[in-house]
């Protein structure tokens, strides 16, 4: 670990550890704890064996599912399938630590951001230049940063004073000193509002995060081919700016409760496993959602809602392939009322996961909210819709 590198060893950046990423573990990581705590997104080996989870609920993902590794057997006869770690996120180089640089892919998928060089940095400004100012401009200097603008309790910026970013995240002409000024992006941080107490279980409530809108363009940064129809690797989901969800799609969110049961209503439509933009930038708006029972479906009264990246996938790592909110990799995300059917022969839905992994990758909220043979989350929006 970074505390014990010999006396007088450091790196060009003189960093407290071996590399940037394990920089930021210093804090982020903390073993021993019992359960989510603050800003920490990942979870020590020590704490986290065969069949326990890891502990992190914040929206992002726990980068320690990137460490556990699923083979289960479908059906009678069939192969042995296998959900290696390096498929839950995204692979984070953080040596001290034990992370790794992924072992497929040399490069971001639709981009070229390159693996070898993905820390925490590549995402998140160290230094936290960018800021927002008052008339919702971003900026690297000048006015000076008065508090993070992250949350619904952090202040608003004023003449002459701003407020952090999205947490943290880099900005137009962003590029981690180590990557010699290569990728930088072309789009700023998204507008987006966290509550207060963001890393919690959801077995009572759920945690919302205020997706204004620019979500997906900043993916883009790093991504930019993804839902193009540009090879080697075409997806066609309409996503971001491009991706609203117009009135009629609105309305199959608003109505899906689960599978089978199409009486919801607006007010208390909002699933944290199916997050959506609200199409603005009206920061007060995006507080005024961010509770702690938030249930407000998309209304295009508040903007024009959307789908985005977040929408499907943790921006840090989840207990599912392609860090996915869900399992998309089975025909049911609830089968005879539970995820995992843990300890039956064979286990097509939860796929090598305990029922107590299945249900943290669920953000502990309760099979029981589902059908008790749940389909994928896709219905949420497309349920009146052919898949």
């Amino acid at each position: 670990m970074a505390g014990n590198m010999p006396l007088g060893s450091g790196n060009r950046y003189l960093l407290k550890a071996n590399d940037p990423g394990s920089v930021c573990l210093n804090c982020h990581q903390q073993a021993g704890e019992t359960g989510p705590s603050s800003y920490h997104v990942s979870t020590a080996e020590v704490d986290m064996p065969t069949g326990v989870p890891p502990r992190q609920l914040a929206p992002g993902g726990d980068f320690g599912w990137l460490k556990k590794n699923y083979a289960w057997m479908p059906s009678l006869g069939a192969a042995m399938l296998s959900s290696n770690g390096d498929s839950h996120g995204h692979n984070i180089v953080a040596l001290d630590y034990g992370y790794l640089q992924d072992a497929a892919k040399l490069s971001a998928p639709g981009g070229t951001y390159p693996a070898a060089n993905l820390t925490c940095i590549s995402c998140h400004d160290p230094h936290g230049n960018y800021r927002r100012t008052a008339d919702g401009s971003i900026a690297t200097s000048g006015t000076p940063i008065r508090g993070s603008g992250s949350v619904a309790g952090s202040p608003e910026p004023e003449i002459g004073l701003a407020v952090g970013v999205y947490r943290l995240l880099g900005g137009t002409g962003y590029s981690p000193k180590s990557l010699a000024g290569v990728n930088p992006f072309s789009a700023n941080p998204p507008a987006a509002v966290a509550p207060d107490l963001y890393n919690r279980s959801e077995n009572v409530s759920p945690t919302r995060v205020g997706y204004g809108s620019g979500m997906s363009e900043w993916c883009r940064n790093c991504h930019p081919n993804i839902h193009t129809d540009i090879a080697p690797t075409p997806l066609i989901h309409p996503s971001g700016s491009g991706g609203t969800l117009g009135a009629t799609i609105a309305a199959y969110y608003n109505q899906y409760v689960m599978t089978g049961d199409l009486s919801g209503m607006e007010a208390t439509s909002y699933l944290s496993l199916v997050p959506f933009e609200v199409g603005t930038t009206n920061y007060p708006l995006l507080k005024s959602i961010v509770t702690a029972f938030p249930t407000k479906g998309p209304s295009t009264t508040d903007g024009s809602p959307a789908v985005m990246c977040l929408s499907c996938h943790r921006a840090h790592a989840s207990g599912w392939d392609g860090s996915m909110r869900w399992n998309n990799k089975s025909a049911l995300i609830v089968n005879n009322g539970t995820y995992s059917q843990q300890g039956e022969t064979y286990q097509p839905y939860g796929q090598g996961r305990s029922e107590e992994e299945a249900l943290r990758a669920y953000y502990d909220i309760p099979a029981s909210r589902f059908a008790p043979q749940q389909q994928l989350l896709c219905t949420k929006c497309h349920e009146s819709v052919p898949l």
